[in-house]
């Protein structure tokens, strides 16, 4: 099912996406990874619900790390973490020269472009530069948010 205009009443109290929040087998070794590689930035590293954590800005986004091995089946329910840019080809080369290793090169589908690579404890990332002039307005304004 579609929905063309992407958005739907909503009765209740606001609600929005604020963070993923990830377990780390290593936490200093996995905030040093989005640090180098995306630039992330930590706003807070310290005891939060009764062990630590990190919070991090990459970008507009946030992700929250979790000091303790992840659990269960590699990725669970997760399948991939989207980092949008505004360079792909860029940030592929500076990558690319970190050392990161890429399952395959740039893949071009009309306006979208990706590319797929794992942060540390296996979490797979999507790497993604996507053209909105040829799009309908409501989903140039979605990759816009």
């Amino acid at each position: 099912m579609t929905n063309s205009n992407f958005s739907t009443a909503n009765p209740g109290p606001a609600a929005h996406l604020h963070h993923v929040h990830l377990f780390a087998a290593d936490i200093d070794a996995t905030v040093a990874w989005w640090q180098e590689k995306l630039g992330g930035v930590v706003a807070f590293d310290g005891e939060f619900g009764g062990a630590r954590n990190v919070f991090m800005e990459v970008g507009r986004g946030r992700l929250h790390l979790y000091d303790q091995p992840p659990r269960g089946e590699p990725g669970g329910a997760v399948h991939h973490v989207g980092i949008q840019t505004d360079d792909l080809p860029a940030l592929h080369r500076r990558l690319t020269a970190l050392g990161v290793p890429f399952r395959s090169g740039i893949r071009e589908f009309g306006s979208w472009r990706y590319i797929m690579c794992e942060a540390p404890d296996g979490v797979l990332l999507e790497l993604f530069q996507i053209d909105t002039d040829d799009m309908p307005p409501a989903l140039a304004r979605y990759f816009t948010l």
